[in-house]
């Protein structure tokens, strides 16, 4: 019984259960550090509009409204710090791919206000998250 809730995912905003899934501790993980980023952006204001939203293989964490932004937010979760900061995880690459699905994002649901790239860094230390918000953590660029 003690690894019930392992069986039950969230889908199209429901929770279902799931007695096939059994879910890799690192993803448990980062799923739960994803909603504590969540949780700790709305206390700072944010309004959050899409939890995981995807695009054609891109993914985009959180993505919110904060003042005069629309925010596109990459949440890192790390147990330790031994292979480097949660924040340093996030490469080239993975910044491209945000900004191709923001742009696409924009576009789609016609929305004109300036965006902003930020990560939320996330530590759990077996008894709590410790998060470290990166505001403005990198730039859009062009292809």
């Amino acid at each position: 019984m003690k690894n019930l809730w392992l069986n039950f995912v969230f889908l199209q905003g429901t929770w279902v259960l799931c007695p096939f899934l059994k879910m890799a501790k690192h993803n448990i993980l980062g799923w739960k550090g994803e909603e504590a980023a969540a949780d700790y952006l709305e206390r700072k204001g944010h309004h959050i509009l899409e939890k995981n939203w995807r695009f054609r293989g891109y993914e985009i964490d959180i993505i919110s409204l904060s003042d005069e932004f629309i925010v596109f937010i990459e949440v890192k979760t790390r147990a330790s710090t031994v292979w480097g900061d949660p924040e340093e995880a996030v490469g080239m690459q993975r910044m491209r791919r945000m900004v191709r699905a923001a742009s696409h994002y924009l576009k789609k649901h016609r929305i004109d206000k300036p965006a902003r790239f930020d990560i939320v860094a996330v530590l759990w230390d077996e008894k709590r998250f410790e998060m470290d918000h990166i505001e403005d953590a990198f730039l859009s660029f062009p292809e």
